[in-house]
C-alpha cells in the first residue's frame, strides 16, 4: 500500500486514503504469515484487513503518530514457538523483505509476544532502527507513506540470490546474526580452545534421544574431540548459544528443530546430523541442504532398523522398519506419530566412529585454514 496509509489496530485494518477520484474503493483480507500453502496452520493466523478509499478533508489530522519511513507487517503467530519455524517462516523472510531498506523501516507485529521479542530483539534491531509496533494492543492511529503486509519466503532456511536486489545469500543473513551478537564481553562465553577440535552434541529430550549417549561421548573423546553436551533450554539467551556454537568446530545431533542452530556455526565448520528411520527426506531438505548452502561441511549418519528403538516394537519384517516410504505416503500425521514422536536411536559405535573420524579430519583442516 503506497500513499497515505493509516493503521487502526482496534479495527485490525490498514486504510489507504487517496485524493484521486479514480481510486477504487476496495477491501482485502490478508494473513501475514509465510506458510500460505498450509491450511491447518493458516487457519490459526489472525487476519488483517486492507482498505482503500477516497479521502475527505485533511486525513493527517487523524494521525496520532506520523511516520516518515515505510512499515512491514508480519505475525508471530502460526508455528512460532518452534525454533525451525521461527527462523524459516519468520526471521529469514523478514531479512529478505526488509534488508533493502537498511533499517529505515518500522516493523508492525500481529499477535505480538513479549517472549519472542526478548528472544529475537537483538536480530530485529539489526533490521530496523525504530521501535516495533504491537498491532493489536496499540490504540494509536499510525500513519505511513507505504506499508507492506506479509513477508517473502524463498526456500527452506535459504535465500535465492537471483531474487535479491544485490544477490544476497544466506551468508548475508548470517552476517546479521554476527552483528547482533558481536559483543567482545561475551567471547569468554564461547568454548575454550585446548588444541582439540571442539564438538557440541545437542541432547534431545522426549523423543529421538541418544540411548547410548555416554558411550558416544567416550567415543568422541577417544577420537580426539573436546566434547560439550548442550541441552536446548528456552530460557537460555540466544547470544550465549550463539557464542557456544560459533566457537566450536563440529555440531552433532539427532534430526529435529534444534538442528536449526547450524545457522550459528561458522561457514567451513562441520555439521553431523544423525537421521532416524523414516526421516531422511525431511532431515536433508530442512537442515542438510540448507547447511551446505551456508558452507558447512555436512555429514549424515543414517540410522539402520536395528539401531532404532522401533525395532523393539515391530518385527524385523514389518513395513515400519523395512519400507518407511510406505508409511510416509499415508500422510504427515502417520509419519509424525511413528518416526518423530516414538523413536529413539542407538548408533552403532563402530559405524559412528567412521563418521566421527571424517568429522575430525574436516574439523582439523578447518582449524588450519582459520589459523592461516
Amino acid at each position: 500500500m503506497q500513499g497515505d496509509v493509516h493503521m487502526d489496530g482496534k479495527a485490525a485494518s490498514f486504510i489507504l486514503y487517496s485524493t484521486s477520484r479514480d481510486t477504487p474503493v476496495m477491501e482485502e483480507k490478508i494473513k501475514p504469515y509465510t506458510r500460505k500453502w498450509e491450511k491447518s496452520c493458516m487457519d490459526t493466523v489472525h487476519e488483517v484487513t486492507l482498505k482503500s478509499t477516497r479521502a475527505v478533508g485533511n486525513t493527517s489530522l487523524i494521525c496520532d503518530v506520523q511516520h516518515s519511513v515505510p512499515a512491514i507487517v508480519f505475525t508471530t503467530g502460526g508455528y512460532t514457538g518452534n525454533l525451525y519455524h521461527e527462523f524459516n517462516d519468520g526471521l529469514v523472510p523478514l531479512y529478505i523483505t526488509s534488508q533493502h531498506l537498511k533499517g529505515e523501516v518500522v516493523f508492525i507485529i500481529v499477535e505480538f509476544h513479549n517472549w519472542w521479542f526478548m528472544k529475537y530483539g537483538d536480530i530485529v534491531k539489526q533490521l530496523s532502527n525504530y521501535p516495533v509496533v504491537d498491532f493489536e494492543n496499540d490504540d494509536r492511529i499510525h500513519c505511513f507513506p507505504e506499508v507492506t503486509v506479509g513477508l517473502h519466503i524463498h526456500d527452506e532456511l535459504a535465500i535465492d540470490s537471483s531474487l535479491m536486489p544485490q544477490n544476497q545469500t544466506i551468508h548475508d543473513f548470517r552476517n546479521v546474526l554476527d552483528q547482533a551478537y558481536k559483543d567482545d564481553s561475551l567471547e569468554s562465553a564461547g568454548l575454550p580452545f585446548s588444541g582439540k577440535p571442539r564438538m557440541v552434541i545437542i541432547v534431545r529430550y522426549g523423543s529421538r534421544i541418544f540411548q547410548n549417549l555416554d558411550q558416544i561421548v567416550t567415543l568422541a573423546e577417544d577420537e580426539g574431540f573436546n566434547v560439550t553436551l548442550w541441552k536446548p533450554d528456552p530460557t537460555t539467551e540466544l547470544k550465549k548459544i550463539y557464542w557456544t556454537l560459533n566457537s566450536s568446530e563440529v555440531l552433532m545431533g539427532v534430526h529435529g528443530a534444534a538442528m536449526t542452530h547450524f545457522l550459528f556455526m561458522r561457514p567451513g565448520s562441520v555439521f553431523v546430523q544423525v537421521i532416524p528411520l523414516g526421516t531422511k527426506w525431511a532431515a536433508e531438505t530442512y537442515y542438510g541442504d540448507p547447511a551446505k548452502k551456508l558452507g558447512l561441511q555436512y555429514l549424515e549418519y543414517l540410522i539402520k532398523p536395528e539401531e532404532s528403538s522401533l525395532s523393539d516394537k515391530y518385527s524385523k519384517n514389518d513395513t515400519v522398519l523395512t519400507n518407511p516410504e510406505t508409511i510416509i505416503k499415508k500422510g504427515w500425521w502417520e509419519m509424525k506419530e511413528i518416526y518423530l514422536e516414538h523413536q529413539d536411536v542407538q548408533p552403532s559405535l563402530p559405524r559412528l566412529r567412521k563418521t566421527l573420524h571424517k568429522a575430525k579430519t574436516r574439523a582439523i583442516n578447518f582449524m588450519k585454514l582459520r589459523a592461516g
